[in-house]
């Protein structure tokens, strides 16, 4: 493991490599847990709190480090930002003896503790997950290549036929599932699902007087599963919900929200997140901020 935490409990991957070289999205397994081109897994923290906390980003394998950023902030990515080929962010790329790279993205500004040159072996701390780069949550990237060909450790071969591979180059490899969230989002009313799955229903500011919805769009979920909707503002807690799904179903979303207090909400910055949960194993997590102005 590249960093610090417990999958399913402090962490989950809400992203494997995307096989598919087309427009269309494929993990190793043939599911849909990727987005479009994404070359690497991504180990997502539960929430902003654990990254102010401090989650520490290690060695995957014995090596020697070759380059390192430490220089950009910890904010999210604004769509259209010209982020100048470093799209990777704070970051650390270590050779190894067998001809593999392993490349850590997206670490916190200030905590890369190793240097270009220095040997390090598996587990010894390179720094912290952070926010930096092509980013909108904080989480850790991390990239296998070997030359120019980029390795999904997971399927280094890539002859697996949609099943579990043979061989992987994990030592403990985790474990796969097809469940996820598409995305969280925030509108002002309860859409439906064509307004979720478009976009459509999405809100990034919302007037004082507004109801507050929060959804989490979701896939591959089965019977017994919950989603958790946690909406928080500048005075605290504004409310919390949960779903238990009843049946298995291969596309759905939850949503839960209330009508504005009369006398509006407060301005400011509201942040919600929504979790899957399959008995005490945490699939995913997403969250979304909303502006009331």
């Amino acid at each position: 493991m590249p960093l610090e935490c417990v999958l399913g409990e402090t962490c989950v991957i809400n992203a494997y490599p995307d096989v598919d070289a087309s427009d269309a999205v494929s993990d190793y397994r043939c599911g849909t847990k990727s987005d479009n081109g994404t070359t690497g897994t991504d180990f997502a923290l539960l929430d902003f709190e654990q990254m102010e906390q401090g989650v520490r980003v290690v060695a995957a394998a014995d090596g020697r480090v070759e380059v390192t950023r430490n220089t950009l902030p910890d904010q999210p990515y604004v769509p259209g930002t010209d982020l100048q080929g470093q799209d990777c962010g704070n970051a650390v790329r270590i050779n190894h003896a067998n001809g593999y790279q392993t490349i850590y993205c997206h670490m916190k500004l200030g905590s890369v503790r190793v240097s270009p040159g220095q040997r390090v072996l598996a587990g010894q701390l390179l720094g912290e997950v952070g926010l930096s780069g092509r980013t909108n949550y904080p989480h850790l990237q991390l990239k296998i290549t070997q030359g120019s060909d980029v390795i999904d450790p997971f399927a280094p071969t890539q002859n697996n036929a949609c099943g579990e591979p043979f061989e992987n180059l994990w030592i403990d490899a985790p474990v796969y599932t097809d469940a996820g969230l598409f995305a969280a989002a925030v509108s002002d009313s309860v859409p439906d699902l064509e307004e979720v799955q478009s976009g459509a229903a999405r809100r990034a500011i919302l007037a004082p007087s507004d109801s507050m919805v929060l959804y989490g769009h979701a896939f591959h979920a089965n019977a017994g599963d919950k989603i958790d909707l946690i909406m928080t503002g500048p005075d605290g807690p504004v409310f919390e919900h949960q779903a238990q799904l009843t049946a298995d179903q291969t596309e759905l979303f939850r949503a839960f929200g209330r009508r504005a207090p009369s006398t509006g909400w407060p301005s400011g910055v509201y942040r919600g997140y929504v979790t899957l949960t399959r008995g005490d194993t945490i699939l995913a997590v997403r969250h979304t901020d909303v502006t009331v102005d």
